[in-house]
């Protein structure tokens, strides 16, 4: 299964959690960001290969809605809501992303 992880710039939540989820279970895990200054942007292209789109935010849910109308509509898509305060590899952010994924997926 392939899982894409969403935050604004790629730098911390989303980057966290390909760093984390990465190999288990045999998932191919993947992240980007909806910002121009993400260290990676979101495309068509991760939205093709995913079989699950998690969203950190309800924006990003809407940015992703809004670019990629036509490539999204048969995607799954979860929204965490976990904001934009926690640094990459925090261990609360680490067990948050755990909590919240293991709703989704068996981790």
């Amino acid at each position: 299964m392939k899982l894409l992880f969403i935050c604004s710039r790629n730098k911390w939540r989303s980057l966290t959690a390909e760093k984390i989820f990465n190999g288990i279970n045999l998932y191919e895990v993947r992240s980007a960001g909806t910002e121009e200054n993400a260290r990676v942007k979101v495309t068509a292209g991760h939205i093709g290969w995913a079989d699950i789109i998690f969203v950190m935010e309800k924006k990003h849910q809407v940015r992703l809605q809004n670019k990629f109308r036509d490539e999204i509509k048969q995607k799954k898509m979860i929204r965490l809501d976990i904001p934009d305060e926690y640094e990459y590899m925090d261990e609360e952010l680490i067990d948050l992303l755990q909590s919240r994924v293991s709703e989704y997926i068996d981790i």
